[in-house]
C-alpha cells in the first residue's frame, strides 16, 4: 500500500515549475487532498481553471491556500490534518537575489523556519524541502541562503527527530531544464524571435534533469529519508555551449553572442562537496547524504575530532558524465516544455515568401 494513501499532502510554493509537477504526479494517485499554498492568486487560479477542465474527476482534491511562506501565520492555517510537505518556495534567479539579498534570507531561510516550525507543531509526518546546487560551496547570494537553507533544515530534523514524529530531508538539485528562468526557454524565446542565442561563457557546465526525474527524487526522499538526510540524484550534464547547439538543433540556427558571466555565476555547479562525499551513501541511482548527528558535546570538536575531513574530490558537473550534441538533444525532448514548443512550432503557418 502507497504511504501515500488516503493523506494530505501540502505544497508550498505550489503554483511554480516543480509544484506543478508534485501536482501532476501525485493527483492521480490514492491520496486524498493536495493543498497548493502560494502568494500569487492569479496563478492559483490559472491552475484552478486548468484542473477543472483537463482533470475534473480529481480537480475536488485540490486546495488552495493563499499565504506567504514569510507570514507564520499563513503557513500555521495551511497546516492543520497535513500529513506530508514538499517545500519548494523559494527565491530562486542568481541575478535578482544578488541585488536583494535580503529578500533571499527572508524567503529561503526564514520563510524555510517557518514551514518546519508550523509542520513539527502540527505532528506532519514527513517533510522534503528543496535544494540547490548553488547552495554548497556558494558564490553568490542565492545559494548562500539555499546554504543557510539547508543548516536550518538540519537543525529542525534534530528537534524533530528528539520529539519522535516529523521526519525533515533536503533534495539537492542541478540545474531542471526548462523550470522558470532557467537557460532552455531563453534560448528557444530568442531564437523564436530570431535572435542569436546569448551564452556567457562556453566552457560553462550544467547538471540536466527534467522535471518527472525530479519528481522521482521528491518520492524517493519521502519513502526513505531519515532525520536530516540530504538526497542527490545522480545526474549527467552538458557545456553551455553544447547545449546551445543542441537546442538550435532542434529550433534552427541564429547565430551565437558570447556575453560574458552575470552576477554570481559559477563555471561549473556542485552537488555533493567533499566533506559530504566523505558521508555519502550510494543507493543506486542516488546519493545520500547523513545528517551529522553529534551534539554540542565541544570535546568531540576540540579533543575527539574526525581524522579525515574530506574526501578526494567533489561530485560536480565538470567531472559527472558530459553529454555531447545528440545526447543533449535526446535530453531535451523529455521536458514537455520543449516537446510543446516543438508542436507549436510545427503547427505554425509557413508565412515566408
Amino acid at each position: 500500500m502507497s504511504i501515500f494513501k488516503n493523506s494530505t499532502l501540502l505544497i508550498t510554493g505550489g503554483t511554480g515549475s516543480f509544484g506543478h509537477a508534485v501536482l501532476k504526479h501525485f493527483l492521480t494517485t490514492d491520496i486524498k487532498e493536495i493543498r497548493i499554498f502560494s502568494r500569487d492568486e492569479k496563478k492559483q487560479d490559472d491552475m484552478r481553471h486548468d484542473l477543472q477542465s483537463q482533470n475534473p474527476e480529481c480537480a475536488s482534491k485540490v486546495k488552495f491556500y493563499i499565504g506567504d511562506v514569510r507570514n507564520p501565520q499563513s503557513v500555521h492555517d495551511a497546516m492543520p490534518g497535513v500529513d506530508f510537505i514538499f517545500h519548494a518556495a523559494a527565491l530562486k534567479q542568481v541575478p535578482s537575489c544578488e541585488f536583494f539579498p535580503m529578500e533571499a534570507v527572508h524567503t529561503n531561510v526564514e520563510g524555510t523556519d517557518h514551514v518546519l516550525h508550523a509542520a513539527i507543531e502540527a505532528g506532519v509526518k514527513r517533510v522534503v524541502c528543496l535544494s540547490t546546487d548553488k547552495a554548497a560551496y556558494p558564490i553568490n547570494a542565492m545559494g548562500t541562503s539555499k546554504a543557510m537553507m539547508e543548516h536550518v533544515i538540519r537543525a529542525n530534523a534534530r528537534v524533530a527527530a528528539e520529539r519522535g514524529n516529523t521526519v525533515i530531508c533536503c533534495t539537492r538539485y542541478g540545474n531542471v531544464m526548462c523550470s522558470r528562468g532557467s537557460v532552455i526557454p531563453l534560448f528557444i524565446d530568442q531564437i523564436k524571435s530570431k535572435n542569436p542565442i546569448t551564452i556567457t561563457d562556453p566552457k560553462m557546465t550544467r547538471f540536466l534533469m527534467n522535471l518527472d526525474e525530479a519528481v522521482d527524487l521528491v518520492q524517493f526522499a519521502f519513502e526513505h529519508a531519515s532525520p536530516g538526510d540530504l538526497f542527490i540524484q545522480k545526474s549527467d550534464a552538458s557545456r553551455i555551449d553544447v547545449m546551445a547547439k543542441a537546442v538550435q538543433k532542434l529550433f534552427g540556427d541564429t547565430g551565437v553572442r558570447i556575453i560574458g558571466t552575470r552576477h554570481g555565476e559559477k563555471l561549473y555547479e556542485t552537488l555533493m562537496t567533499r566533506e559530504e562525499r566523505l558521508r555519502s551513501e550510494d543507493m543506486g541511482h542516488y546519493y545520500r547524504v547523513s545528517a551529522d548527528n553529534r551534539d554540542l558535546n565541544y570535546d568531540q570538536y576540540f579533543v575527539d575530532g574526525q581524522v579525515q575531513t574530506e574526501s578526494e574530490e567533489a561530485y560536480t558537473s565538470h567531472n559527472t558524465r558530459l553529454l555531447n550534441v545528440e545526447e543533449t538533444v535526446a535530453k531535451l525532448l523529455t521536458a514537455d516544455y520543449v516537446k510543446d514548443q516543438l508542436n507549436e512550432k510545427e503547427n505554425l503557418p509557413n508565412t515566408s515568401r
